[in-house]
């Protein structure tokens, strides 16, 4: 690299959610820097980064239980290491970042063996399995939360918590203040369960309401997103019988206008949906998913209730009569929502894309 080519920085990132947004959040950071960006993703990442960065589709596996699957897994795994090293080849990045997840292995493992320098990035509380193999080479380990919990001491030393990137929309939403709530206000309530949805919220939350009286169920308005269209139709129509104002769909592509307007989240607890609430410093109610080995949706929601930003309910404790009674309170007291606000926003991490872009930076120049 001369001093008038481009720093070239591979980012390695499976296609969900939680692992390619912060990814395109530090992708936005580093071409602000003049850097050129590459995407390794595998072919559910490619509807978020086509025509936004240049990127390769790389074949990635799981490693689910069963003789076959491992196989088939591993199968999968080697045809997208080969890929992996072919692209680095050819791209010649300073550096690789990983956002976890096995899609991510390839790419990372290839630079690993051609002595590539390295930065992993683990959004949730607890390091997942990817991360945790790769750790051991990796240059740098960037933690969305405190604590690093799983990663063995002697990989602690080189981490460094930067927060989860966010999109520049949500970051420029920590700085506007909590909407007013007093008197008769409406309260606004946005549901949303990740993108995967959740049915249980749309169970729970409408027969919640349906239990408030009917003074109560005056002052609210409802955003909320559903896993189907028969949810979404059936949902509304539920709402419009209570006289509920309500707005339901099966995804919502303005949701920084959303939460500038929204009272109370109740929502999942996955790691891109806790770090975008925190940042725009909105009171949760987090309904963690429940089915994961480690409980990672739990650990990051609690990483914002045991700050006072939020409150956490378990599906076995997420019931109509828990959820209305917990909506009477806030109805009776908003200012336990309004210092909540303040309370997430204190978690928040807005400049997370440009610490790990300083971070990607130094390691790249060798810095580090």
């Amino acid at each position: 690299m001369t001093h008038d080519q481009p720093i070239k920085i591979l980012l390695s990132s499976g296609g969900t959610g939680g692992h390619v947004f912060p990814a395109i959040a530090l992708a936005h950071d580093l071409v602000s820097r003049g850097y050129d960006i590459h995407f390794a993703t595998d072919p559910r990442g490619e509807k978020y980064i086509k025509g936004q960065f240049d990127y390769t589709l790389v074949a990635a596996g799981t490693l689910p239980s069963g003789v076959k699957g491992k196989i088939l897994g591993i199968l999968n795994m080697g045809k997208g290491y080969l890929k992996a090293r072919s692209l680095i080849k050819k791209y010649a990045p300073q550096t690789v970042v990983g956002f976890g997840g096995y899609p991510c292995v390839p790419a990372v493992l290839a630079a690993q063996h051609k002595n590539i320098p390295t930065i992993l990035h683990e959004q949730n509380a607890i390091v997942g399995k990817a991360n945790l193999y790769l750790a051991p080479k990796a240059a740098r380990i960037a933690l969305s939360l405190e604590g690093g919990e799983e990663l063995e001491n002697v990989d602690k030393v080189r981490s460094v918590v930067t927060g989860n990137p966010v999109r520049p929309e949500i970051s420029a939403l920590f700085t506007q203040p909590y909407p007013t709530l007093h008197g008769d206000a409406l309260l606004n309530i946005l549901v949303f369960g990740g993108s995967q949805g959740a049915t249980i919220l749309s169970d729970v939350i409408p027969k919640a309401i349906e239990a408030l009286s009917e003074t109560y169920r005056a002052r609210l308005n409802i955003v909320q997103q559903c896993s189907t269209e028969t949810e979404v139709k059936d949902t509304a129509a539920f709402y419009k019988t209570l006289g509920v104002p309500a707005e339901c769909a099966l995804f919502f592509d303005d949701m920084p206008a959303r939460l500038l307007n929204t009272h109370l989240v109740i929502s999942r607890s996955g790691a891109s949906t806790v770090a975008e609430v925190s940042t725009a410093g909105r009171p949760a109610i987090f309904v963690p998913y429940p089915h994961h080995a480690d409980q990672q949706q739990l650990k990051n929601a609690e990483t914002i209730a045991d700050h006072g930003g939020a409150w956490v309910m378990p599906e076995t404790g997420f019931t109509v009569d828990a959820l209305q009674t917990q909506i009477e309170m806030f109805l009776q007291t908003p200012e336990l929502l309004f210092k909540a606000a303040e309370s997430a926003r204190a978690c928040a991490h807005p400049d997370a894309a440009r610490k790990l872009g300083n971070l990607v930076t130094a390691v790249a120049l060798g810095w580090e």
